[in-house]
This record gives C-alpha cells, structure tokens and sequence, in this order.
C-alpha cells in the first residue's frame, strides 16, 4: 500500500510538472507570433527540434522491447495524429484569436472530457472524489480566467479562438482515454517516442502541402523560443505526462494537470503583461485544492 501510494504521489508531481511545461508552449508561441511566423511553420520547427531525441529514444526503446505487431502500429498512428498532430495545430491557430489564460481555460476542458469518455469507452467508474476535485478545479479555472474574458474585444474571433481550441481539447482527451492500454504494453518511454515520431510525420506533411521549404528560415528569436518549446513544452512534458499515466491512470492524470491554466495565468501575466486579478487569485486556491484533494490516499 505504501509503495502504490509513493507512485501515485511521484505521478502527481509528474503530471504537475508536465503540465507546466504545457503550458508554456502557448506562451512562447505568443511571443513568436509578432515576429511574423505562422501556426503551421511555428509547429513544424517545434516538431523538427525535438524529433532527433525522439528518434533516439524510439531506437533505443526498441532493442529492449518486442517488435511492434500491426495492431501495435495501428494504435500508435491513431493516437500520435490525435495526440500531438490535431492537438496542436488546433492549438496554436487558436492562440492567433484569444488569450493565453482564455487558450488555457477552453484547453483545460480535456479533464472532464477524458473523464466523459473513460466513461463512455470504457465503462469506468467516476469516483465521488475525481467529482469533487474537478468541480473545484474548474471553478477555480473559471475565476482565474474570467478577466480575460470581460476585457476580450471581438465576439467573432473569441467565438473563432474557442472553438479551435476546443477541438485541440478533445482530440488531447482522446489521446489520453487511448493511451494507458498501449502505454502498458509497450512502455511509457517507447509509446511516447513513437507517437510523437508519428505526428512530427503528420506536421511535416502539412507544412509541405501548405507552405515552401523557405518558410522554415525564421528570424533568429523565432528559432530560439522554436527550440525552447521543443525542449520544455514538448519532449520533457511529453514523457513526464506518459509517466504520470503510468502510475495513476489517464483520468486522474489529466485532472491533475488542471493546474495548467493556473501556471499560464502567472507566466502570462510576468511575460506577457497580461492582467492578474484578485478573481485569478481565488482561482488558484481552488485549483490547487482540488489537485491535492484528487491526490490524497
């Protein structure tokens, strides 16, 4: 009992920091879009730079474990296009229309959606407890981002921004809902390797059909924060989150992640000098209870 309850803690913390990570990329993205680069050709760069680890990863992974049966394959595809193809171009065209404490409270709806469809798909029960917590975790997403709402401006695009967003939202929650059986079978590390080598594939074929091989030569401030979104918002969260799900589930793991939307609050506010409300501060009380509510054994 003592060990189960220490693995589930490291995957609280796990999940935490890999939601920290998370949310960062809609930051940097922020901070690149004036410098002129697109959503596709800022993804792509992103996807690039953190292949080569990915790939090594991959290959390494690969003499330890069994060859990967067709169905294997199959599963990998389907859920690498949904988890960090469709999840992030979704994303990063939705970050050109609203905020980053608005992004990351429409993203922040994969927690229930997970839920729902660990429900729907699969049967599983929703505890009383994974109840209350993401009741207290959504409330306080909703007062942490409620000044970003009042003082948005065009109905239209807000409309446009959330709507993208959303649909980043659940294509995440399907990656997750899909992800423990596969994660169990071929490994937290080797799954997540390949499901990101899988859509890198995906992002590259999309920047090819859409933009020239040109489009890549940015601006150097473009290629830094390209790179610093590959390291911290892409390979470190991608295998920290993978862990995390590993140890407690994908539910309780994209709960916990809630804390997101908090943590984009504060970067925003210090990066971006978006405003900080006594509403957001409240908010955060209410997310952080509601983690530890979940995590408690």
């Amino acid at each position: 009992m003592a060990t189960a309850s220490g693995s589930a803690r490291l995957g609280i913390w796990l999940a935490v920091i890999a939601s920290a990570g998370f949310s960062l990329k809609a930051i940097l993205a922020k901070l690149a879009y004036p410098h002129g680069v697109d959503p596709v050709t800022l993804v792509t760069l992103r996807m690039l730079l953190a292949a080569p680890v990915f790939a090594v990863v991959a290959w390494r992974e690969s003499r330890r474990g069994a060859p990967l049966t067709l169905r294997d394959w199959a599963g990998v595809t389907v859920l690498g296009l949904f988890g960090y193809y469709g999840a992030s171009m979704l994303d990063f065209y939705g970050l050109l229309y609203i905020s980053a404490g608005l992004e990351r409270l429409v993203l922040f709806t994969y927690p229930t959606l997970t839920l729902l469809l660990g429900l729907l798909m699969h049967g599983r029960h929703i505890s009383k407890r994974e109840i209350t917590a993401c009741a207290l975790c959504y409330a306080g997403i909703g007062l942490a981002v409620v000044h970003d709402i009042e003082v948005a401006g065009d109905a239209v695009s807000i409309a446009i921004g959330c709507a993208l967003v959303f649909g980043s939202a659940l294509s995440f929650a399907i990656y997750l809902t899909g992800a423990a059986r596969p994660i169990g079978k071929l490994g937290a590390t080797r799954f997540s390797a390949l499901a990101t080598l899988v859509s890198t594939l995906a992002v590259c074929l999309h920047f090819i059909a859409v933009r020239p091989l040109e489009a890549l030569a940015q601006p150097a401030p473009v290629l830094w924060l390209g790179g610093a979104m590959a390291l911290f918002s892409t390979v470190l969260p991608v295998f920290l989150q993978s862990a995390a799900i590993r140890r407690m589930g994908a539910q309780t793991a994209a709960l916990v992640g809630s804390t997101g939307p908090v943590i984009t609050v504060f970067l925003a506010w210090t990066l971006l000098d978006e405003p900080l409300s006594a509403l957001q501060l409240a908010g955060t009380v209410l997310v952080v209870a509601g983690v530890l509510w979940v995590g408690r054994r």
